[in-house]
């Protein structure tokens, strides 16, 4: 299958890095700013940086709500980065405002103790807690990069991919369901583990879709 990557702008993602990682890996990808611009994508990703509340009233101007849910029910490839991830979920602390409701859950503020930091900012060893299609079969240590101050809590723990250790606690790193995916963390920022996590998804792509 030819692969063409298309990345939502909804004024809250890094787009630059984001495209910068896929041409690192020649892959083609366009960016998606209404309905219309969908019709040439076989995959869809979903970067985002800042607060919940004000991404989905962006990504709500956009008009493109209602297609990446359909999109997310028909089965398609779709890939959600740090913010990304958080709105694929119901309801968030950080706002008011619904998610898209693709993955059952809640987004949390992070647990404080006096020896935290908000936010969790900074490299961190991925622990797998199920396959999914970001790992391969090498089992290399996968350090990436993290910067966020909000935690999504899934629903359904088979869910749930991968967590990174925070403190005492273990928080969410990676969720799959289907053919969707998030990272909380930031591949396109995390050197080779985060390219390798990217190269995963594009070779799963060819291989099963």
């Amino acid at each position: 299958m030819l692969t063409n990557i298309g990345i939502i702008d909804y004024g809250m993602g890094n787009l630059h890095s984001v495209s910068q990682a896929f041409k690192r890996l020649n892959t083609s990808f366009s960016i998606v700013k209404q309905p219309s611009d969908l019709n040439k994508c076989t995959a869809l990703v979903l970067p985002g940086v800042g607060s919940f509340d004000p991404a989905m009233s962006n990504l709500n101007e956009t008009k493109l709500i209602p297609n990446i849910q359909n999109w997310a029910k028909e089965g398609k490839p779709f890939l959600g980065i740090c913010l990304g991830l958080q709105l694929l979920f119901d309801t968030s602390e950080e706002g008011k405002c619904e998610g898209l409701g693709i993955i059952k859950g809640k987004v949390k503020k992070l647990p404080i103790k006096p020896s935290q930091r908000i936010p969790h900012m900074g490299w961190g060893n991925l622990i797998e807690e199920r396959s999914c299609p970001l790992f391969n079969k090498s089992k290399k240590q996968n350090w990436v990069y993290f910067v966020h101050s909000y935690s999504a809590e899934v629903a359904n723990k088979k869910e749930l991919s991968a967590t990174v250790p925070y403190e005492d606690f273990k928080i969410t790193a990676i969720v799959w369901k289907d053919n969707i995916g998030a990272c909380q963390f930031h591949p396109e920022k995390s050197g080779k583990a985060g390219e390798r996590m990217l190269s995963n998804w594009l070779d799963w792509m060819a291989n099963n879709n």
